[in-house]
Formats: C-alpha cells, sequence, structure tokens
C-alpha cells in the first residue's frame, strides 16, 4: 500500500465518520464541529489530488468564514439540545432501510450510465489559471454568493430579534 493510499483512506473515513457524527449529533453545536472535520478531510482529499487552490479555499471559506457564520446564527437562535418524539424513532426504522435502497438504485443507475463511457483525459490547470477564471469570467457567480449568504445571515437575525415588552 503506497503512502497516497493511506493517506487516502484515512481522510475518506475522517470524512464519513464526520458526516454521520453530523447526522447523529443531537446538539446543533457539535453538528457544526462535526462538518468541520469533514470539510477539513475534503481539503485535504484536494490536496492529494494536486489542487492546492480549491485545498485552500475549502478550508479558508467553508472550514473558517461559513462555519463561523454557522455558529454564529446557532447561538444567536439559541438552539438547544434536540428533542427525540415517537415519530422521530419510528422514522429511523422507515428512513434507514428506504435510504439504502434509494444509495444503492443511485448506486446501479451511476454504474450504468459510466460503464461504456471511456475515462477522461487528465488536464493539468494551474492554479493561476484556475483563479484568472474565477475572479475574470465567473466574478458575478462569486459576488452573489456572498450577497446571497449575507441575506440569509440578515434574515436570521430579522428571525432571531426578541421582541421588547413594553
Amino acid at each position: 500500500m503506497t503512502p497516497q493510499i493511506a493517506v487516502f483512506l484515512v481522510l475518506a473515513a475522517m470524512a464519513v465518520a464526520g458526516a454521520v457524527s453530523l447526522i447523529l449529533q443531537r446538539h446543533p453545536i457539535h453538528s457544526a464541529l462535526s462538518l468541520i472535520v469533514v470539510m477539513v478531510s475534503l481539503a485535504g482529499l484536494y490536496l492529494l489530488l494536486g489542487a492546492e487552490f480549491i485545498a485552500a479555499v475549502q478550508i479558508i471559506v467553508y472550514g473558517g468564514a461559513i462555519m463561523v457564520l454557522f455558529v454564529f446564527v446557532i447561538m444567536l437562535l439559541n438552539a438547544g439540545e434536540e428533542e427525540r418524539t415517537n415519530v422521530s424513532r419510528m422514522a429511523r426504522f422507515v428512513g434507514v432501510p428506504l435510504g439504502v435502497m434509494f444509495l444503492l438504485e443511485v448506486a446501479y443507475w451511476i454504474a450504468r450510465a459510466t460503464s461504456h463511457l471511456a475515462p477522461p483525459a487528465a488536464q493539468l490547470v494551474s492554479t493561476r489559471d484556475l483563479s484568472t477564471l474565477l475572479f475574470r469570467e465567473y466574478v458575478f457567480p462569486f459576488e452573489l454568493t456572498s450577497f446571497l449568504i449575507l441575506i440569509a445571515l440578515l434574515g436570521a437575525l430579522v428571525l432571531a430579534r426578541r421582541e421588547d415588552s413594553d
């Protein structure tokens, strides 16, 4: 086993464990921390692929800025621990088998659709070319995303605002 495969397996296991923990946690702050683990392990996988720019953006934007925003909104909304009801317990017995069936169905259709395709030729793109493309050709969607995040934060502030009783 090569060191790259070993690192890949460790990072993949971290990503899967973080995703499972994200779903199973009852407290929203713990879920946000699990999401940070997933984002950092994905950045490591991007590094293995040789995509340094995407790995840096993954850590800076998603692991840093977006997660700080999530944690800020969670704390602002004063979200407590999730309460389990009979419906949520019953959903586990119905939802897990349906989710497994759905994943198997998606895997079947992906395998069927890609079985006759030839593997694509690898194209090496430098970080300079990628950043030039991002900030020249796609600057409008890039800035639009930041405005959407700002609007979502303002919406959360309006929803969390406490009415002063006179």
